[in-house]
């Protein structure tokens, strides 16, 4: 799988190229699927906020980027339908557009679904991430951002990449995600760690990866 990490989506010119390059096709040729589901498990989400992310009036572009076809896929009902066809919707996509939210939710219900058992499988898919939607590929998500807990109380994720990341840094709406946060965050993370703001994305092709930026981000290795 081909990972597009972004703190707020496709944002600007560099992560948008990133994005074309990992489908390795026109946007205009390429069928996504989004998923919703970690804006549910947020204190702060709304069913409106689930709208704004599915029809592209949110002001993190994922889902109005002109895909030639595009569907949702709420992964908490999954469960109730047959994995043959639901496996098959998701074999079909080039891309799938994962909303942001609370990150511990979302991998919660990856892995009850039966979605993070498949992903190993798909070799070619590319997986775009907004924020929570980013962080859940990581090992830890830290404890600064745990607001739904799973059942085993810890702040593990997916562990897809090996590194964690911070989002969101130095947002002004966000006063308790200033550098200094992201510093002190980053010491409690055993490994490496990312601090990147909206205008930031992490490239992930075959284990190797980058920083695509037009705007400024910190890697802490710990």
């Amino acid at each position: 799988m081909r990972l597009l990490l972004t703190s707020a989506g496709v944002k600007n010119a560099s992560i948008h190229n990133a994005l074309v390059g990992l489908l390795a096709k026109p946007i205009a040729d390429s069928n996504a699927l989004c998923i919703p589901t970690a804006g549910y498990g947020h204190p702060q989400g709304t069913p409106a906020g689930a709208w704004r992310f599915i029809t592209g009036n949110a002001s993190t572009p994922m889902c109005e980027l002109g895909w030639k076809s595009l569907g949702v896929l709420e992964l908490t009902a999954l469960p109730s339908i047959d994995e043959e066809r639901w496996v098959d919707w998701v074999r079909e996509a080039d891309v799938l557009l994962v909303n942001g939210g609370d990150a511990l939710y979302l991998c919660h219900w990856m892995r009850q679904s039966g979605l993070a058992d498949l992903l190993p499988s798909l070799r070619e898919t590319v997986w775009v991430g907004l924020s929570a939607g980013s962080m859940v590929m990581t090992p830890r998500i830290g404890e600064d951002f745990v607001g739904w807990k799973p059942p085993t109380g810890e702040d593990t994720a997916l562990g897809v990449v090996d590194f964690s990341i911070f989002p969101h840094l130095d947002h002004e709406l966000l006063p308790e995600n200033t550098t200094t946060d992201a510093e002190r965050w980053a010491a409690t993370i055993a490994g490496p760690a990312y601090a990147i703001d909206d205008e930031t994305a992490i490239r992930v092709i075959d284990g190797g990866v980058d920083v695509v930026s037009e705007g400024h981000w910190r890697l802490f290795n710990r």
